[in-house]
């Protein structure tokens, strides 16, 4: 069974010479907590939080870029009212945030957030400087875990060589500085693609990262060469996106989806109809056995060794409750194996046991 009757945890950077932190299995996304897509009271923001403490989850995942400073603040203050607790937090560098005067409401999936505009900036003091602003707004004077955030083609298009470029020789150096420091005690990549991960440990030492949405029930060719080379360099993968922008949690066949009440998202896009078929395969599956599609989705990934959290973005104390239930729900063996003659599981993906 695929069961978990606690939060226990695993270790990001464990190879020779890497740091090694614990992580909870399940871990808080903060994106949605800085008013993602809608907005979000600061009394609505603690209850998430605070929900997520008193139920076992150890590690908040946050950035500059979530809410412009708004998820950091809010997590810094949360957390200043519970000192006795100390979770594992990870933070990001690679944008600077500089005033704007934007009256839009929603901007860049942000709503009512601060007016500042996030401005890409991967060099050693770019990087310094961003690092700085997150331990004021973390009240803190130290980050766990540092990744450089969003580098690759998919957000930079042809400008991605030139930040990599600059980041390899500057903002790489300010990462190793700090942690040589005892300021950062982690550093890794936090991205939507394996590749530039792949290729960022080729030019460099990392203790991990953060991939997003790359390694899922509905993707698994993270386990052809990505997740190997890991495992080779002592490297360790936290996965964000377990969901692909929600539609492996609300699936393809409720009545909501049927009259369009709920829209269906991948890769934050309107999902195509290949994905929304190959869902609706991998819900038939888990209905077979009464499993929530969700369920199955959040577990999946971490049945991989090099996989030491997955990260789960909560808004309230309801979403907390129902992520929790959901990594708890005890799955059969035989799903997986059904998953897997249906074709729906790469062959070399691991399933929980």
């Amino acid at each position: 069974m695929g069961k978990f009757n606690r939060l226990p945890t695993r270790s990001f950077g464990s190879g020779s010479g890497h740091a090694a932190v614990p992580v909870s299995l399940l871990g808080f996304g903060a994106a949605p907590i800085g008013n993602l897509y809608q907005p979000l009271s600061d009394a609505q923001a603690k209850g998430a939080i605070d929900s997520a403490l008193a139920a076992g989850i150890g590690y908040f995942d946050t950035a500059p870029h979530y809410g412009f400073g708004l998820s950091e603040a809010r997590l810094g203050a949360a957390l200043a009212q519970s000192p006795a607790v100390q979770p594992v937090i990870s933070s990001k560098v690679g944008r600077l945030l500089v005033p704007s005067s934007s009256t839009a409401s929603v901007r860049h999936g942000f709503a009512d957030a601060p007016p500042l505009e996030p401005r890409f900036d991967y060099s050693y003091d770019g990087v310094m400087r961003s690092f700085e602003a997150s331990l004021k707004r973390l009240q803190r004077d130290h980050i766990d875990i540092l990744f450089a955030h969003d580098l690759g083609p998919l957000t930079h298009g042809t400008d991605h060589p030139a930040h990599f470029r600059t980041f390899m020789d500057g903002g790489y150096r300010a990462m190793n500085e700090l942690k040589a420091s005892g300021r950062v005690t982690a550093i890794g990549l936090g991205t939507n693609e394996w590749q530039i991960c792949e290729a960022a440990l080729k030019h460099g030492d990392f203790d991990g990262f953060l991939l997003a949405g790359r390694y899922t029930l509905l993707e698994q060719s993270a386990c052809e060469t990505f997740l190997p080379l890991c495992a080779r360099r002592g490297a360790s993968v936290i996965l964000g996106g377990p969901f692909n922008s929600g539609i492996l949690a609300t699936g393809v066949k409720s009545a909501a989806i049927a009259s369009g009440k709920v829209p269906l998202h991948y890769n934050y896009e309107p999902a195509p109809q290949a994905i929304i078929d190959r869902v609706a395969q991998l819900e038939s599956v888990c209905g077979e056995f009464a499993v929530p599609l969700a369920a199955a989705a959040l577990q999946f990934p971490i049945a991989h060794p090099q996989i030491c959290s997955v990260l789960a973005g909560l808004a309230t104390d309801a979403e907390v409750q129902q992520a929790v239930a959901w990594i708890n729900t005890p799955i059969p063996d035989e799903l997986w194996q059904q998953l897997r003659e249906c074709g729906l599981l790469h062959p070399a993906a691991p399933t929980p046991a």
